[in-house]
């Protein structure tokens, strides 16, 4: 049995752009392949820039946009991409001039008809709308999953907010007001080990309420656990993350 006492929860503040599994390229390079061309792509509720950073691979110019200062502020650098502080029911792009509008593992904190909105007013003739986000994570192994599972839905379940239901079904239930097209069957995957999973995990914002809660024992008992389960720490596995995406031609 492992006995490792370390807060593997309290993780800091750079916790969120060193754990957040990246997109995998290829689907940077099939949105760009459907825009009507490469010379502006607008990334809403950017974050710290995951997917902004992988579509100025084959955009012109691209530009994040965030309402938050602090993740702007720790944002992917590229040479082709602008950041700026901006919600996504105002957007400060110019009208016609985006040829790609993505929206990734952000559009269920939106008011969505105002973002809609505005994605038809900065879209250009057959700019490409985007809705993207991944589901709940699925371990190689079937007793790490399960309790992994069972941590996610019924222990650390009812920290979640709301909107999570959205993220957790694919966003088939958000409204989409557009002639929705096909999507590729896509999705993330990640070689880890113990300690990354966790501090993944620790980026979630049901275990910030957990711990406000006073339920950091929840947390402990489900590292325990797993730590149990999962042998030596720095062994790797497999792990992997299903792409969700919705999206239209403006």
């Amino acid at each position: 049995m492992a006995h490792d006492t370390r807060n593997w929860f309290d993780q800091g503040g750079a916790a969120y752009a060193r754990f957040r599994p990246e997109y995998p390229p290829e689907l940077a390079r099939w949105l760009a392949a459907q825009a009507p061309n490469t010379a502006l792509a607008v990334d809403v509720g950017c974050g710290n820039g995951q997917l902004t950073a992988q579509l100025a691979e084959h955009f012109q110019q691209v530009l994040g946009l965030d309402p938050s200062r602090e993740q702007i502020a720790h944002a992917n650098a590229h040479p082709r991409v602008a950041y700026a502080c901006a919600p996504a029911e105002h957007l400060p792009v110019a009208p016609g001039s985006a040829s790609l509008i993505t929206a990734a593992q952000a559009a269920h904190w939106f008011d969505l008809p105002r973002f809609y909105a505005e994605a038809r007013r900065i879209g250009q003739s057959g700019a490409v709308l985007a809705l993207v986000s991944y589901g709940v994570l699925r371990l190689d192994d079937d007793a790490l999953h399960a309790r992994f599972q069972h941590f996610y839905t019924q222990e650390i379940g009812p920290y979640w907010p709301a909107e999570r239901k959205r993220v957790d079904s694919g966003y088939a239930d958000l409204p989409f007001p557009f002639r929705e097209q096909a999507a590729p069957a896509l999705e993330i995957r990640k070689e880890w080990d113990l300690p990354a999973l966790l501090g993944y995990v620790s980026t979630w914002s049901a275990v910030r309420q957990a711990r406000e809660a006073g339920r950091e024992n929840l947390l402990h008992h489900f590292a325990a656990d797993l730590a149990e389960l999962w042998g030596n720490p720095a062994c790797h596995r497999a792990i992997a993350w299903p792409i969700h995406l919705r999206w239209s031609i403006l």
